[in-house]
């Protein structure tokens, strides 16, 4: 029997909506592509993987999730993340309403019925009057097209698709390809570990001290007061943090002034440096450079050999800070000081192939190894929506909508496709809340789509459709925003769709003018 309301993915966003969803007494389900509960820490197992904001922000709202749970890290990685999800299913009851291993490929909006038929890979079908994609915004991985991928020999893996099982790399030749979160992640985790790790790194990451640390029960029990306060804030303010831009210019303060707050940024970790740094670091190039010669400085004290030091921190900043997502770091520069380990700047020394035996550069140097690893990231924002065939009315896919320019209201629903609403999608403020990486946006969405199903049901609403005008003056409110940040000086960036060849670049996200 086809359910009133299909959610598609069951990580944090499916979850919440189901959640709430049920409780009004719909029908509801929640088919999920990968084996069990949890979305992204489903999916992502390599070495290292955890998650970069800490705990109480990264967890549900919920009261009676978080009265009884208790984290052992600040920041906690993702064996811990899917016990959290057992224990919201403990609570919860959710399981029960999620059917496992369904990979939707297919819905289309049959006008007749209102209705929409989504089929699954097994060749299951069903009608529900709503979809609702909770897809998340990092979906479908991405490996660049390397010429010979296929010859290699040995062992490869995508970050995301890492074997549950894991792999053993002790004694391994090992060359990692990206430098971004998870490929940071994985750096700092395997480097002990390997014969020789080869890095082959396309753009500096501007990482940023995590400064993790344990945490015991009852410093969190101490803490639960405050954490109503805590989660409302998240909700009303633009971060989600307890600490927000600081509010001054960069400019209006002395030299002095600024070293003392940059340093006192800096020692508390996380991202306070991003953050909690002047009001105008995003959009005043000049400020920016201050932000950025700081941070070059404290890395290259980390690091012994000039060279290194002026690929990971270059002289002159390949973008501006911020316009690329930084990652947390534990001791990741310091990675680089050890005699197994090699950096690769691909500006420089491109890759020319991939061979039987590792991998060819540019200077003709054939790098020897028994594992690649793709950290190459993700066909972000997008990618995961479109992946689905969906046609709307008319029989247009939105994967031909979206390639002649991205078109939302609100970065919840798209002209053209009835009673369908996604989360994380592109144009809503799914970059700013990627910085730290909270749950308020699935939450806020969540609440949204909940409240508008809701309210249809009850008035005898058949269907809802995103108007083209709304959907212009969204755009153009995206596009204002992005064009006074320096968001958009970054070159390749998942922000902008850049970092996927053939992609439409443009700003996809809400708010990037205000990520300082």
């Amino acid at each position: 029997m086809s359910p009133d309301i299909l959610i598609v993915g069951a990580g944090f966003g499916g979850v919440y909506t189901l959640y709430h969803l049920r409780k009004l007494g719909y029908s509801v389900r929640i088919f999920e592509a990968a084996s069990d509960l949890g979305g992204v820490w489903r999916n992502n197992c390599y070495p290292g993987a955890r998650v970069d904001s800490e705990v109480p922000i990264y967890e549900f709202s919920l009261e009676e999730l978080w009265r009884e749970w208790t984290w052992t890290e600040k920041f906690p990685g993702y064996k811990e993340l899917r016990l959290y999800f057992d224990y919201v299913d403990r609570k919860l009851d959710i399981r029960k309403d999620i059917v496992f291993n369904k990979y939707v490929v297919k819905a289309v909006f049959e006008t007749d019925t209102a209705r929409w038929k989504v089929m699954a890979e097994d060749g299951t079908v069903v009608h529900p009057r709503f979809l609702v994609l909770c897809i998340g915004f990092a979906a479908k991985a991405y490996v660049p097209d390397l010429k010979g991928i296929e010859s290699f020999q040995g062992i490869s893996h995508h970050t995301a698709k890492w074997p549950e099982e894991g792999l053993d790399l002790k004694g391994k030749r090992v060359g990692i390809i990206g430098t971004g979160a998870s490929g940071v992640q994985v750096i700092q985790e395997i480097a002990e570990d390997v014969e020789q790790l080869t890095v082959f790194q396309r753009t500096p990451n501007y990482a940023l001290a995590m400064r993790q640390s344990k945490l015991d029960k009852s410093g969190q029990d101490k803490m639960k007061v405050l954490y109503p306060a805590i989660h409302k804030h998240r909700r009303e303010t633009s971060f989600g943090y307890r600490y927000q831009p600081f509010p001054k210019n960069l400019f209006d303060t002395t030299p002095s002034e600024r070293l003392l707050h940059f340093e006192e940024q800096w020692a508390l970790g996380g991202f306070h440096y991003l953050i909690h740094n002047y009001a105008d670091i995003g959009v005043n190039q000049a400020a920016n450079d201050e932000v950025y010669d700081f941070w070059k400085n404290k890395v290259r004290e980390r690091l012994h050999d000039p060279d290194v030091q002026e690929k990971l921190a270059p002289s002159i900043p390949p973008h501006p800070f911020g316009a690329k997502r930084p990652s947390l770091e534990q001791n990741y520069y310091e990675i680089y000081n050890r005699p197994n380990v090699k950096l690769i700047d691909l500006g420089q020394c491109s890759i020319v192939e991939v061979t039987p035996n590792g991998i060819l550069t540019a200077d003709d140097i054939e790098h020897k190894l028994d594992v690649i690893i793709f950290a190459t990231g993700f066909d972000s924002v997008t990618g995961g929506i479109t992946q689905i065939d969906i046609r709307g009315l008319g029989g247009k896919s939105i994967k031909d909508k979206w390639a002649e320019g991205i078109a939302t209201n609100l970065g919840l629903a798209t002209a053209g496709f009835p009673n369908m609403f996604f989360m994380y999608g592109p144009q809503s403020p799914t970059g700013e809340n990627s910085i730290v990486a909270c749950i308020k946006l699935p939450e806020i969405q969540g609440d949204w789509i909940v409240n508008c199903i809701e309210h249809m049901m009850s008035n005898e609403l058949t269907c809802i459709n995103a108007q083209e005008e709304a959907e212009k003056e969204w755009r153009r409110q995206v596009l204002l925003l992005g064009s006074i940040s320096l968001v958009t000086k970054a070159k390749t960036s998942w922000y902008l769709g850049s970092n996927i060849p053939g992609s439409y670049f443009t700003l996809n996200l809400y708010r990037m003018a205000l990520l300082t």
